[in-house]
């Protein structure tokens, strides 16, 4: 219930929030709303009922189609985890924690009545939900483990899907598409049961192939977004993230329905390009997809909406829409399909991919496959990618925000886009059948909300469901009704809309009941309306009657019964209709003409009588003849006769009225107005005031004027008597006429006669000479037409005929001021000379002198008579003088107060001293007269770059420009172009302020946030601002009709300089609507200019956030937390930022969520910030948020005053001084205890110290030189590195090098007998054979005959897999494929046989090598990675140690080894030395060599080759027989050698050389070499490349440190007694202690490689998991309960088969040398792993073999990390088939090329020739076979290789 009334608050609510921002221009509408209490996540409709189903966060809704709540189900949170497989146990996952569930599919299966929901808990696994009632469950199950997780667990990850069926009447399906977190299952593409069948659950999938998977537990790059399907077929469409190049790819997936095994699958691009004409990039991202049929007939169409994100060049993201029809879709993916199946090999390898992870084998197969198998098929490649695909241009671009989400819909034909977008509104958008696209509207839904992907029509088509966070809204998907008249509908381009003409409204064509009748549905679109196109007459006289013919434009058909009604005027009567016309009468009165105007305009309407619907409209003019005559002052009869209408002018009555339609006499008729009577052409035109003036001018067309006339002004109010001269000519006198506010005065003339105005052109201009002449200069320079002179007795400027004494010679001139009134030395510089009498024209001057100094003249800066401008030249000194000018002979001299001055300026310093390279610097220069001049004089340049002067005066201000390049540079100040010496004075340019980060990284738009910019060279700049730059978005500009965004930039100059590195702005205020614009930001640094932008993102800036009044103005308090609510509210700001006050005091803030902030008042009630006097609650505190700039009043505060019941003073004393005396007194109670344990603890101690120190001295030399061994061990393998070898040679040793040929096998030398002119027969038979081994059919049935041979030997079908393996290797999911099938058949037999313990015990089939070669290859690379560390430090560990002790090089036997058959039985003495190796020709150093001195000179050699040549690979090192060791004591030189003639002699017993026997000792130098290099003495008389053959000849027997003890002498008895044998034996077992040593000082190692190899978790090889869980599958399967049998087929496939292998041969796997005597010791390792990997407990005693004694202590802890390990294993996370195979074709892609494939081929082919014909007949009895020809084309092959036979 809590969810319905949440609903139902927040419609009303919601509603009328809505209203305030839909914008200008939009009507009003009451939206259906529904509130979630979390976030949305899915939405669907059901299109029968009409109910809305929604999916949250928690929660699933069943809404009613108006969003009434219905029915609703939770659906969390629970207790889970990620990592953890369902059931969830606490016990079983300390991880889980209470988890949302987040909706991540909601899916209808409306012909089964039911709801398919699935959630991100419990890895995805899903529910059937009741249709009727979805809180009705009708299957869940959560205990079926991997099969039936089916959506991303990953909330940020998203899933798609679909319900259908197969095929007609064939089961439910679900078809599901998804990406692949970090904890998902790795299942990209999935086909699930909905019901219960063949013994499968709901959600499991189809058939065991019916998965793919991406890479193996690596977060997948697809991100899916739609599914849909389109007959046989579904399709998928998902964004794919490629890593190398890195690039986002848009793919389409399509596959079969009826496909279980996804041999259809196949996937191609889609790229989405901008217009032609923008050079924008591709789009990258689909958001959103969505197909529709866009017209009746048409065919489908898949409309995409793609995104581009421009952060890096500005502009924010792009959006496009991009269309691809399904029929191109479907053609390009055939096309596709043909192409790779009967194309060539190498061309296929370019243009396609195998999807998720792995190469595809395009080619070879016949035309016409792709028809024939239209779903594809085994024999055919699978699954198919494309890199051809399909590309579209958009049909709509959009900036500055995303499209999230489209629907499109058709409307009579029409097709209409919905467009979800980021900033939360839907787009209405019509796609037009040209390709072109028009929005015509916009819905705002809710501001800066993502509308959801989840955009979906109602049921009937009418409305449209939208979703954004937590809201679902209805809209209307059309408002038709609510535009008035048929304009509005017009310009509203709705396509859904057009003008319903009989009805006079705005609907939709099948609301309009005679649409289909000729102009009755008027399609907006279109554009236009019922219109009045003409009139007949255009217009009427307004004292006229008649009939007015009115053509309509477009007339609906009518019909008898469609009476028209003419409105017009104040009348109403019936229309005639003729044709296109309509005709009316005018009405009987009309309204009166407005004033100023001769006509007036009367509205006529046609209306259809049946409703009194409005048709069309015409304005209609009336003219009125008398208002047309006044209109133009003084000129009735013109103003009549010259306008539009028919006016005629009456002589006689002087009257204008309508014309007549027959002539007339007296009569000035329309458009005839140069007959009008009228006076003209006044002279003189120019009348000067205060003097009468006779004015003469012209009549014309005066015949019937008659009487006297006047002249007048109605300005100046004068009227005069006009005589007549001659004919037409007439004369008055005007009186003295004075206008002193300006100098002329134009007046237009009437005349009259009678009374009445006759038409007047008579317009003259009065003047007045004194106004501005002050002067005598200034008269004369008076326009001559004014007739101005100087009037010497008045002394000023008057009309000649007021005169009596006129002048034309002027006074001297006189000078008032200069400027400047100083100037440099050099001149240069202009000279203002202000004044009077200053000339009138500029040849009037005549020489000017300044302080005696000549002044260059400048006319064209001379004023008449008040200014001359000069160039002063220049001066050899400083001086002061006055001005002089000469005008027309006179002389002017300055007043002795207006002097100018000769100075020299001289800049002595300039502040700062340095500044960024960018300029801006404001700069301060300081000296000496530098304000001589003035402000334009001035420039001053640094390296030629101006530096722009501000401030002129005693200091220079100017501010420096760019400079190219850094440095100290001059700074030259020039006055009047002239450069002024600054010795000295310098200014050096810096490198820029380089700003590397900025946080935060948004601000709300009111601003105020502190911006803290880190960078460098901040210390430079003076000015620091940070700049908004805001640019309406066209989007936004074409939505608002009035109060459009305008351009305009903001300026934040608060800011604080903390030090060099870092500056801190305030953000300012932006627009209220950040979202309408592009804002730019950046800081301007001076004239450094750097975009707030760095990898973390640009600064941007977020709308304000909105904050809920207290409910009734007042927060009832009790002094806890005050919460206050609102939405956005951390958008843009933080904990520590956010304040909060209640009255003048703070509130400490304590949380700040999005919705929510809780802040601590202080503990007494404060006082309101503004005290009020009379309302008590005013009094109360106000609560006052502030973020940055803004504050909201939220309401004021009320605190509880209840007085307390116990006094605080109380309280105190009654609870403190009871605790400090208990504390006190334990306290003391715990020192008396401690006091006697420390006691008792002395005297214990004292005796341990005893026994400590005697045991002491014996362990700390032995742990000493354990430690040391240790480190040496460990700093010799960081320092030599991990000789891994590549793949090929890893392959072939653990493959083939056991073989009878051994490394001379051909499969390891890659060497085929095959003559190059056969070679590419040969070739493309043998890749025919290869698609004949990827046939199962075939191959089993390949394997099977083989196996039934008798001749075919163990040995064979050993190295037969090994082939097999090789050859099969480039589609290893396959080969995987086959050992599954004859693993399967194989365990059948053991069980039915009763023996499964038996089970992979010995490599005895075909299978059972299989399996070994495929745990080689899939753990090649985590022995790289992971585990080859462990086992190779422990390899040169073993091998290290043994060579510290004696190593007797006859017996094979060490001092120091774990095995106790190779232990040294005597005790050797030797001594350790350290020679210096000098390695001969190769010029390097000498190398320190530890060797011991009882070793052999072949002992040595290997130990010196080791050590010099430990940076090389083992291959590479030379062999101990090939070289030659010498020693040169002194002068001399020895060769060393094994035997040589001073080897010692005991009979036939010769021992071999040591160094001891040479006298080498410590510190000696030896000098290696090739041999053949040193010369050999001639008695050496050795044999050095068969040095070593003397070891084994029988007549020279050889012994090294310990002869045989049953031959120490010839001449002993050799039986013996048997006492004597046991005292032998029992001396040598005094030894064995050394095995524990040796054992301890390799402890670690072992430990080290154990646990890397038994440590389950992510390291566990995806191989592992997969196969063991694959044994435990089967062990379920056939009733197996006994845990023994599966830990030893456990035990069997992995660590015997495997790890024992590689710890016995570590040649293997690395390239190294294992000496004997440390394979001894390996050996021992490697029994004790396979004891721990048993069951069996092992008894010791006495007689138990020395290596089990050895690790008697370890093996239980062993045996349980086996254990555990396998326990690890069973608990993780499934590898499914799918899974495994995409990790497979990684390394099929990875390393296929480097194998000898062909070479494979060409030997596995000689077991087919050699078993052709039981081959040949298996085929032929096998069914299936027969289908697929396998016989037929096994014969092909052999047809093609019949000459081939002996060359093979």
């Amino acid at each position: 219930m809590g969810h319905g009334v949440l609903g139902a608050m927040a419609l009303h609510l919601w509603a009328l929030i809505l209203l305030g921002l839909a914008g200008v221009g939009a009507r009003p509408r009451q939206l259906d709303v529904f509130c979630s209490n979390t976030e949305l996540n899915h939405l669907a409709v059901d299109t029968e009922s009409g109910e809305v189903y929604v999916g949250a966060v928690n929660t699933l809704y069943q809404l009613s189609a108006e969003l009434r709540l219905r029915q609703q189900a939770a659906t969390g949170p629970a207790l889970d985890n990620k990592k953890c497989t369902p059931p969830i146990e606490a016990s079983q996952c300390h991880e889980a924690v209470s988890t949302n569930n987040v909706n991540q599919l909601l899916l209808l299966d409306s012909p089964r009545g039911r709801v398919v929901e699935c959630g991100s808990l419990f890895k995805g696994i899903c529910a059937l939900r009741a249709l009727s009632n979805i809180s009705v469950r009708l299957f869940y199950e959560d205990g079926s483990g991997e099969k039936s997780f089916v959506a991303s667990n990953d909330e940020h990850v998203a899933t798609v899907g679909l319900v259908s069926t197969a095929g007609p009447g064939g089961e439910r399906l679900l078809f599901v598409g998804k990406g692949n977190g970090p904890h998902d299952n790795g299942i990209i593409v999935s086909t699930r049961l909905l019901d219960r069948t063949e013994g499968r659950e709901a959600f499991e999938a189809y058939t065991d192939h019916t998965t793919y998977k991406t890479g193996y537990l690596s977060t997948s790059s697809q991100q899916y977004v739609a599914a849909f399907e389109d007959g046989r077929y579904v399709f998928f469409v998902f964004n794919q993230q490629d890593k190398h190049p890195a690039r986002n790819r848009t793919l389409l997936a399509r596959m079969c329905k009826q496909d279980p095994s996804y041999y259809s699958y196949v996937e191609m691009e889609l790229r989405c390009h901008a217009a032609a004409h923008t050079p924008a990039p591709a789009f990258g991202t689909c958001l959103a997809a969505s197909v529709a049929v866009p017209s009746p007939g048409a065919g489908r169409v898949l409309y995409t909406a793609f995104s581009r994100d421009s952060r890096g060049g500005g502009g924010g993201p792009q959006a496009g829409l991009c269309l691809f029809p399904l029929d191109e879709i479907h053609a390009k993916m055939e096309a596709t399909r043909n192409a790779c199946y009967t194309g060539s090999r190498e061309a296929g390898r370019d243009a396609f991919y195998k999807p998720f992870h792995g190469e595809i084998l395009c080619g070879g197969h016949m035309s016409g496959a792709s028809e024939s198998f239209p779903c594809g098929s085994e024999h055919l490649p699978y699954p198919l990618g494309s890199h051809n695909g399909l590309t579209a241009t958009a049909v709509l671009q959009r900036g500055g925000l995303n499209l999230t989400a489209v629907t499109v819909t058709a409307e009579e034909g029409h097709t209409i886009a919905f467009l979800g977008t980021s900033d939360g509104r839907i787009l209405k958008v019509y796609l037009a059948p040209n390709g072109t696209s028009t929005e015509y509207g916009s819905i705002l839904v809710e501001l800066n909300r993502k509308v959801k992907q989840d955009l979906v029509l109602s049921a009937d088509r009418a409305s449209l469901y939208a979703m954004t966070q937590d809201k679902v809204f209805r809209l209307p998907v059309q408002e038709c009704l609510g535009f008035s008249t048929c304009l509005q509908c017009r310009d509203s381009q709705d396509p859904y809309c057009g003008w319903c003409v009989i009805e006079g409204r705005c609907t939709r064509r099948t609301a309009c009941p005679r649409a289909e009748e000729t102009g009755h549905w008027l399609w907006s679109q279109d554009g236009s309306c019922v219109a009045v196109t003409s009139a007949q007459p255009q217009n009427m006289s307004r004292r006229a009657q008649g009939e007015v013919q009115l053509t309509v434009s477009p007339l609906p058909a009518l019909t008898v019964d469609d009476e028209l009604l003419c409105l017009f005027g104040g009348s109403q009567h019936p229309a005639r209709v003729e044709g296109d016309s309509v005709i009316c009468n005018s009405p009987s009165s009309v309204p009166s003409t407005p004033p100023g105007q001769d006509h007036v305009a009367v509205t006529v309407e046609l209306h259809f009588r049946r409703g009194d619907v409005f048709l069309a409209s015409h304005q209609y003019l009336f003219y009125d003849c008398r208002e047309a005559a006044s209109l133009a002052q003084h000129l009735p009869c013109i103003s009549c006769t010259s306008s539009r209408w028919t006016c005629q002018w009456d002589l006689r009555y002087r009257e204008c009225r309508e014309a007549s339609p027959s002539p007339e006499d007296g009569i000035v008729r329309a458009h005839m107005e140069e007959t009008c009577p009228q006076f003209l052409t006044p002279s003189p035109r120019v009348i000067p005031m205060n003097h009468e003036t006779d004015v003469t001018f012209q009549g014309k067309n005066l015949e019937l004027v008659k009487g006297s006339l006047l002249v007048g002004s109605e300005l100046l109010k004068f009227e005069a008597l006009v005589t007549s001269q001659e004919p037409g000519s007439f004369l008055f006198r005007t009186p003295k006429l004075s206008h002193d506010a300006n100098e002329t005065l134009p007046l237009h003339l009437y005349v009259k006669s009678f009374g009445k105005n006759i038409d007047s052109k008579l317009q003259v201009t009065l003047y007045n000479c004194s106004f501005g002449r002050g002067d005598c200069s200034l008269c004369l320079a008076a326009d001559t037409a004014y007739q101005c002179v100087w009037c010497a007795g008045q002394g000023k400027c008057v009309y000649q005929a007021l005169c009596s004494n006129a002048t034309s010679d002027c006074p001297p001139p006189v000078i008032s001021r200069i400027q400047p009134e100083t100037g440099p030395l050099a001149g240069g510089i202009r000279v203002t000379i202000l004044g009077s009498n200053l000339g009138v024209r500029a040849d009037d001057v005549e020489r000017v002198t300044v302080a005696g100094r000549n002044c260059a003249f400048e006319p064209d800066q001379y004023s008449v008579s008040t200014r001359i401008v000069c160039v002063i030249e220049a001066a050899e000194e400083p001086l002061r003088g006055g001005v002089e000018v000469e005008v027309n002979g006179k002389r002017g001299h300055s007043p002795p107060h207006v002097q100018f001055t000769y100075q020299q300026p001289q800049p002595l310093h300039v502040n700062p001293k340095q500044g960024p390279q960018a300029g801006g610097t404001m700069l301060t220069i300081s000296g000496m007269y530098l304000d001589t001049g003035c402000r334009e004089d001035v420039r001053v340049t640094l390296n030629r770059v101006p530096c722009n002067v501000t401030e002129f005066g005693p200091h220079l201000k100017c501010v420096t420009g760019p400079q190219p390049t850094l440095g100290e540079v001059a700074l030259e100040v020039s006055y009047g172009g002239s450069h002024v010496p600054s010795p000295g004075v310098t200014f050096t340019y810096r490198e820029n302020p380089v700003l590397r980060t900025f946080e935060p990284l948004r601000s709300f738009a009111s601003g105020g946030r502190s911006i803290s910019v880190t960078g460098q060279g901040f210390s430079l700049i003076q000015r620091f601002s940070m700049v908004v730059i805001a640019e309406p978005l066209q989007s936004w500009r074409r939505r608002r009709e009035a109060g459009a965004p305008q351009p305009t930039v903001v300026v934040g100059t608060e800011y604080v300089l903390h030090n060099d590195t870092k500056v801190v702005f305030l953000s300012p205020a932006v627009p209220d609507e950040p979202e309408a614009y592009n804002l730019t930001a950046l800081v301007q640094m001076d004239g450094h200019q750097v975009l707030l932008r760095t990898e973390a993102g640009a600064f941007e800036y977020v709308a304000d956030p909105t904050f809920v009044n207290f409910t009734g103005g007042v927060k009832k308090q009790v002094n806890k937390l005050i919460h206050a609510q609102g939405t956005n509210l951390n958008k843009a700001m933080t904990l520590q930022e956010a304040e909060a006050f209640v009255g003048a005091e703070r509130c400490i803030m304590k949380t700040l969520t999005e919705t929510d902030l809780y802040c601590e008042p202080p503990e007494v009630q404060p006082p309101p910030k503004r005290r009020q006097k009379r309302d008590t609650t005013h009094n109360l505190p106000e609560f006052i948020v502030k973020f940055g700039s803004r504050e909201w009043v939220l309401g004021r505060v009320e605190y509880d005053t209840r007085v307390s019941d116990v006094p605080l003073s109380l309280i105190l004393p009654l609870v403190i001084v009871p605790m400090v005396v208990v504390i006190a007194v334990s306290v003391y109670c715990y020192w008396r205890k401690s006091q006697q344990a420390e006691r008792e603890y002395e005297k214990i101690r004292s005796q341990l110290e005893g026994l400590e120190e005697s045991v002491r001295d014996r362990c700390k030399k032995e742990f000493t030189d354990l430690m040391i061994e240790m480190e040496d061990q460990s700093s010799d393998v960081h320092e030599a590195g991990i000789p891994v070898l590549d793949y090929k040679t890893y392959t072939d040793r653990v493959f083939f090098l056991l073989s009878k040929d051994g490394s001379k096998d051909v499969m390891v030398t890659g060497q085929l007998d095959i003559p190059e002119a056969r070679r590419p027969v040969v070739e493309q038979a043998l890749y025919q054979f290869s698609n004949l081994l990827n046939s199962k059919s075939f191959l089993v049935n390949f394997i099977h005959t083989l196996e039934n041979q008798r001749e075919f030997s163990a040995r064979a079908k050993v190295y037969f897999a090994s082939l097999l393996t090789v050859a099969l290797h480039g589609k290893l999911e396959y080969y995987t494929d086959i050992m599954r099938t004859l693993f399967l058949e194989l365990m059948e037999q053991y069980v039915v046989a009763k023996n499964p313990k038996l089970m992979l015990r010995r490599s005895e089939t075909v299978v059972e090598r299989m399996l070994s070669n495929w745990m080689s290859i899939c753990l090649y690379q985590y022995l790289k990675d992971s585990a080859g560390e462990p086992l190779y430090k422990l390899f040169k560990a073993i091998k290290h140690q043994v060579e510290k002790g004696p190593v007797d090089a006859v017996q094979k036997k060490a001092k120091y080894t774990l095995n106790d058959t190779g232990l040294l039985g005597d005790d050797v003495e030797y001594t350790p030395l350290t020679v210096s190796v000098i390695v001969q020709d190769e010029g390097v150093d000498a190398v320190p060599v530890k060797v011991l001195n009882c070793d052999t000179i072949s002992q040595v050699k290997e130990k010196v080759i080791d050590q010099v040549y430990r940076t090389l690979p083992c291959s590479r090192w030379p062999k101990a027989e090939s070289v030659v060791l010498e020693w040169r004591p002194g002068s001399t030189a020895q060769i060393l050698s094994d035997l040589d003639l001073t080897s010692q002699r005991e009979g036939r017993w010769r021992r071999i050389n040591t160094l001891m026997h040479y006298n080498v000792r410590d510190g000696a130098t030896l000098l290696l070499s090739k041999v053949g290099v040193s010369q050999q003495p001639e008695d050496s008389q050795q044999d050095l490349p068969g040095e070593r053959h003397a070891l084994l000849e029988e007549e020279n027997r050889v012994w090294h440190l310990v002869r045989p003890a049953d031959e120490v002498d010839e001449g002993r008895c050799k039986r013996g007694s048997v006492k004597e044998k046991e005292r032998t034996k029992a001396i040598t077992e005094i030894y064995l202690t050394r095995l524990l040593s040796v054992k301890g000082t390799l402890q670690q190692f072992v430990d080290n490689f154990f646990q890397s190899v038994l440590a389950p978790g992510l390291a566990v090889p995806p191989a592992v998991k997969y196969f063991f869980d694959f044994l435990d599958e089967q062990a379920e399967k056939h009733d197996i309960k006994d845990e023994d049998t599966i830990h030893i087929w456990k035990t069997n496939s992995l660590p015997l088969r495997f790890w024992v292998n590689i710890l016995k041969n570590p040649h293997f796997i690395f390239d190294v040398h294992v000496p004997e005597v440390v394979d001894a010791s390996l050996s021992v390792i490697a029994q004790t792993f396979m004891d721990a990997c048993t069951r069996t407990e092992h008894k010791l005693s006495r007689d138990s073999p020395s290596n089990k004694l050895l690790y008697a202590k370890e093996i239980s802890a062993y045996k349980k990390m086996v254990e555990d390990y396998y326990k690890g294993i069973r608990q993780m996370v499934q590898v499914s088939d799918q899974d495994m195979n995409t990790h497979l074709a990684e390394i099929s892609r990875a390393h296929t090329d480097s194998l000898n494939t062909l070479v494979a081929l060409h030997q596995l082919y000689q077991y087919t020739q050699k078993y052709y014909d039981q081959i040949v007949n298996a085929l032929e009895e096998d069914p299936a076979a027969q289908k697929m020809q396998l016989a037929f084309r096994l014969q092909q092959i052999a047809a093609a290789l019949e000459n081939k036979v002996t060359d093979l």
